[in-house]
């Protein structure tokens, strides 16, 4: 069994709190598994019995049935035989229930769907609810609304390193070229060789995301864009970029008119999907968001990889996205951070200039700056790595993660100095 305990404590910690818990994440990253395997083993432990967990995997064909939300409401009922126990009630791929006329007010406008079926199973005083989607339509503003404010969220993602790690059980020095090349979808553990691990993953793309998204928003005329457009994001990783210059790109490398509007509503896309994530910049000593360019990152680099055929292994670019995850792992909100600041040129004019932080992590009171960097073997390139991060003036933590296994260490500056595996396994905190 792969252990998700970080998200296992999550529902120990919510369960029975009046609210429905709304699992999301990408398809196939393990919603069902820590639902179905590693919650109901927590459940039957503490002394439920399999009679009181209801289990419905909606993107069954199977129950296709009860797809139908007043078919499905009605099931559930009919289950739910003993008036005094709490049932555990878990519905996957929630988001496949359908939006249906309702039959009990014929000609207007009122539909009926998956979140009647919820709000109706939260009035019974003996239901513990589970949902799980996979797209942010689970967390639009108009879905948490309607289920007034008793929705209570937990983002699932694909392994983390330090998951990986624990489950890995080929030599443990290898584990970090395995996750760097495959990233963490829980299957592809399963996999035995290259050719099964990167047929597993490119699947994934044609047969589940693309054909999510095409069917979803019924633009089956756009297929060949939308793959155009992950095979560049794909190139680009943590570069900045936005949909005007990915626009130009098509212009003058596939040579395709693609409005920037366009583009940016494909990358919306995506990112409801869970596929990719946004990066915005953030200026550090002006306190605000600066507009575009900004960085797109794939919510599992084995994806992004097996969508290049794995042949662009930029491990500056790999390891940069990485940490990205992990941060977002860690819970926090993740920007890419800018320091403005003046000096004099070569001719001795006052210029004021810019330099890049990779992340500004926040989590409540906690903050980090981190840079990702090869190595700093070279005390001029050490150099140039930190120089944003020696402009910063507050106290918050300052770390620099590098792909060699080091011992790690502070510099004068206070900076930390770590390697990328011990940063990932959380073996030092640098505080």
């Amino acid at each position: 069994m792969i252990e998700r305990k970080k998200y296992l404590d999550m529902l120990i910690r919510k369960k029975e709190n009046g609210m429905v818990k709304v699992i999301t994440g990408i398809r196939r990253c393990g919603k069902s598994y820590l639902l179905f395997d590693i919650y109901h083993k927590y459940l039957n432990s503490v002394g439920v019995d399999d009679s009181h967990i209801i289990e419905l995997a909606l993107d069954d064909d199977e129950n296709i049935r009860w797809r139908n939300p007043i078919e499905l409401g009605k099931h559930i009922r009919e289950l739910m035989t003993d008036k005094e126990r709490m049932y555990y009630i878990f519905l996957d791929e929630i988001q496949k229930v359908a939006e249906i006329p309702n039959p009990y007010l014929p000609g207007t406008d009122e539909t009926v769907g998956f979140v009647d079926v919820v709000l109706g199973l939260m009035k019974i005083k003996n239901a513990d609810v589970y949902v799980t989607g996979s797209n942010s339509k689970m967390l639009s503003s108009d879905i948490l609304t309607e289920f007034r404010g008793r929705g209570d969220e937990i983002r699932v993602n694909p392994l983390s390193f330090s998951e990986f790690y624990n489950a890995y059980t080929g030599d443990k020095h290898d584990a970090w070229q395995e996750y760097f090349t495959y990233g963490g979808m829980p299957l592809v553990m399963l996999q035995k060789t290259h050719e099964d691990k990167a047929a597993y993953l490119r699947d994934l793309f044609d047969k589940i995301y693309l054909d999510d998204i095409i069917t979803r928003k019924s633009i089956g005329h756009a297929k060949s864009v939308l793959e155009d457009l992950l095979d560049v994001i794909s190139s680009s990783v943590g570069s900045l970029t936005n949909p005007l210059k990915l626009s130009n790109t098509f212009a003058s490398v596939k040579k395709m008119s693609i409005t920037d509007d366009t583009i940016a509503k494909y990358l919306d896309y995506f990112i409801d999907a869970f596929l990719l994530y946004k990066a915005q910049r953030f200026d550090v000593k002006g306190r605000k968001y600066i507009g575009s360019p900004l960085k797109y990152y794939f919510s599992d680099i084995g994806l992004r990889n097996a969508r290049l055929n794995f042949r662009q292994q930029e491990e500056n670019h790999i390891m940069e996205n990485i940490i990205y995850n992990e941060l977002r792992y860690r819970d926090y909100s993740v920007d890419v951070g800018i320091v403005e600041y003046n000096h004099k040129n070569a001719e001795r004019k006052s210029v004021r200039s810019q330099l890049e932080i990779d992340f500004v992590a926040n989590n409540g009171s906690d903050k980090l700056y981190i840079q990702s960097a090869l190595n700093v073997s070279d005390e001029e390139k050490r150099r140039q790595e930190v120089n944003s991060l020696k402009r910063i003036n507050d106290s918050f933590r300052k770390i620099v993660v590098i792909k060699d296994n080091i011992i790690p260490w502070h510099d004068d500056d206070g900076i930390y100095y770590i390697g990328i595996e011990k940063f990932l396994l959380g073996e030092e905190t640098g505080r």
